[in-house]
């Protein structure tokens, strides 16, 4: 069926009708009087191009801009620095699923995996994680990663120290229609769950105080700066929203910034605490399974927040995100599945839930920039390259992985990172131009070698330091009776 055109003026209307049901005031502006301001007044045009540019994520400014691109003085028009009610409100949405995927979903994922001695400590290291990063980054860490005052690659600014001036009018650094206090807690809950992920290296044989104190310290010389080198305006590895950055980097959601930080710097922690009593002697198997498995599907939902949401917008690039992101989940953990089928004889619950969290894990950097075949290509690869790290490198090299986050976060956050230089492409997304791509694979190189360098010097000077003043490791008879008990006085089952 063919519809005819509608005349433009008409289109004008309804789409200030429609925007202003879905919330956005449309200012009515009286006709000027002799006596009226010399104020100049924004023509319908400017008015209905600002409140368009809110259904295409765009610049409102560019209205009001004359042909040299400046703005006359005292010119506006209501969709100036106003949030709007959909990307608002699908970003609020998307940092309480990012929050979900800490707690409870890694809290249950980790807290299945270990031993039922252990089981709360792993819901404390979770919880205080949670609460110990809140505090940094209302403080210091949102200003660090998304400020701009120092004008430096590496740090951002001091101009939003304790969240100062942090309201609801958008910072139009990051994003045109989302209020600047719902990013920044979208954002503080990528924060809270790096860290987190450390925790399953080093499970069941870690002080709780000494750990606390190290993430601390791991926020500061490893996190903040690297989240700026990759997303802050001013960042050395920005390749996208930053012309002067060194590395023309991407990074959608966080392979590096979230992943590769904490899965390296988990395989130095493991090292450095050794391997749990018992380790290849004994049996040290998951007490709960069924806990493992609510907590990945947990994980996988909360993850939509953690990829979709990343285009700071309810758009089409966090559609094309939601589609790649449950795509190479699904494969990743039918392949993993598989390759155990194969290779072993039976397809475990363990394995469905490892392959959907690497899946989750390599597609995060690439879901914004990759289209539906590039996420069925990383989905295949999420499972093969990680079950080697995870079956055969880890048994070879004898290291304790606990929770495999070295072989699921860090091989599988490379992984990611370079897949997205070869498999980004600007159909997915129209910000990639062909400079950028041009050279796109070199830049993901460069970044990956820059974050696990930063990843492994940081949390081997950190970590020595801690583990010559307070020591890194339990008792080996709080060990063997387990954490739960003596770091917290409670038991997760009482028989």
């Amino acid at each position: 069926m063919r519809y005819l055109p509608l005349p433009t003026p008409l289109i004008h209307i309804i789409v200030l009708l429609a925007l202003s049901a879905a919330g956005i005031a449309v200012a009515q502006q009286p006709s000027p009087s002799p006596q009226a301001s010399s104020s100049p007044s924004p023509t319908l045009e400017q008015r209905v191009a600002g409140l368009e540019a809110y259904l295409t994520n765009g610049d409102p400014s560019k209205a009001l801009q004359d042909k040299d691109g400046k703005i006359p003085d005292n010119l506006t028009i209501p969709a100036l620095n106003a949030s709007g009610p959909g990307h608002n409100a699908w970003m609020m949405t998307a940092a309480a699923l990012v929050l979900f995927m800490t707690l409870p979903g890694l809290a249950l994922f980790y807290g299945g995996l270990v031993r039922r001695k252990n089981a709360l400590s792993v819901l404390a290291q979770c919880f205080g994680i949670t609460g110990l990063v809140t505090i940094l980054w209302w403080a210091f860490g949102y200003s660090l990663v998304f400020g701009k005052s120092f004008n430096n690659p590496f740090f951002g600014g001091s101009e939003y120290f304790f969240l100062n001036n942090v309201t609801s009018v958008p910072n139009t650094d990051y994003a045109f229609w989302v209020s600047q206090n719902v990013y920044a807690m979208y954002q503080m809950m990528f924060a809270v769950i790096t860290p987190a992920l450390i925790i399953g290296a080093i499970a069941e044989r870690t002080k709780y105080t000494t750990l606390m104190i190290f993430m601390v310290c791991w926020m500061f010389v490893v996190y903040f700066p690297q989240a700026h080198m990759v997303w802050g305006i001013t960042g050395f590895m920005n390749g996208l929203w930053n012309p002067n950055s060194t590395i023309k980097a991407i990074d959608f959601a966080g392979g590096t910034v979230v992943h590769m930080t904490s899965g390296w710097s988990a395989l130095v922690l493991c090292l450095l605490v050794g391997p749990r009593i018992g380790y290849k002697k004994e049996p040290i198997a998951p007490h709960s399974l069924v806990l493992c498995m609510v907590g990945t599907a947990m994980l996988w939902v909360g993850w939509y927040g953690f990829n979709a949401g990343s285009a700071v917008a309810a758009d089409a690039i966090a559609a094309n995100a939601f589609t790649t992101t449950t795509l190479a989940t699904a494969i990743a953990a039918f392949t993993w599945a598989l390759i155990e089928k194969i290779f072993r004889g039976k397809a475990s619950v363990l394995g469905y839930c490892t392959g959907a969290v690497a899946g989750l894990v390599v597609i995060t950097p690439a879901c914004g920039y990759v289209s539906s075949t590039g996420a069925v290509i990383i989905g295949v690869l999420a499972a093969v390259v990680p079950y080697i790290a995870v079956s055969i490198i880890k048994p070879a090299l004898n290291y304790d992985d606990a929770l495999d986050t070295f072989g699921v976060h860090a091989v599988g956050g490379t992984l990611g990172a370079l897949l997205t230089g070869l498999l980004a492409t600007g159909k997915a997304n129209s910000n990639l131009t062909e400079k950028l791509l041009s050279t796109l694979f070199v830049s993901q190189v460069e970044a990956v070698i820059v974050t696990i360098i930063l990843s492994v010097v940081g949390s081997v000077i950190i970590g020595f330091v801690l583990k010559a003043l307070l020591g890194l490791r339990t008792d080996p008879e709080i060990e063997t009776a387990g954490l739960d008990i003596a770091e917290h006085g409670e038991e997760a089952y009482i028989d």
